[in-house]
């Protein structure tokens, strides 16, 4: 009989997590991308063009961090700065014709990795897992603020 324990849980995810990360900066490396302007590029690509204060706040990071970032994919083709229609002192970052064509190809190749992952699950064994592991980043996110709060109120 098997007994399934959050520790083999944890550790499979762990696992997945790190066969992702590896995965995902060979391809990204391929394209001569970072994960951080990828994010870039799968925001504008997903939602449009954007401010580069808007980016900032998507993505966490400092203006002076964003501004490096969009440097950088303005200097490899894949993003160029654009005037804003109504606001003459923010630039719209855009995707090019270069940066269009990598994040189609990556919206693609999202689509068919999903597809091969749940390929030879059923219906409900796949919305059983979708259920799980929602359950398990939303349990996660919660333990993590938690924690982060009481460290907070502890101090160093």
């Amino acid at each position: 009989m098997f007994t399934m324990s959050g520790t083999q849980i944890l550790d499979t995810l762990l696992a997945l997590s790190g066969v992702l990360s590896a995965d995902q900066e060979r391809e990204l490396d391929r394209r001569g991308l970072t994960p951080a302007r990828t994010h870039i590029l799968w925001l504008v690509f997903h939602e449009g063009p954007r401010t580069q204060a808007e980016l900032a706040t998507a993505l966490g990071v400092t203006p002076r961090n964003i501004t490096t970032l969009v440097d950088g994919l303005e200097a490899t083709g894949f993003a160029r700065r654009e005037p804003h229609p109504h606001d003459r002192r923010a630039v719209l970052v855009t995707l090019t014709p270069r940066g269009e064509q990598a994040m189609r190809a990556m919206d693609a190749e999202h689509t068919e990795l999903g597809a091969q992952l749940i390929d030879g699950l059923d219906h409900a064994t796949a919305e059983a897992t979708l259920r799980g592991l929602t359950h398990v980043l939303d349990r996660l996110n919660r333990l993590i603020a938690e924690h982060e709060a009481r460290s907070t109120e502890e101090g160093p």
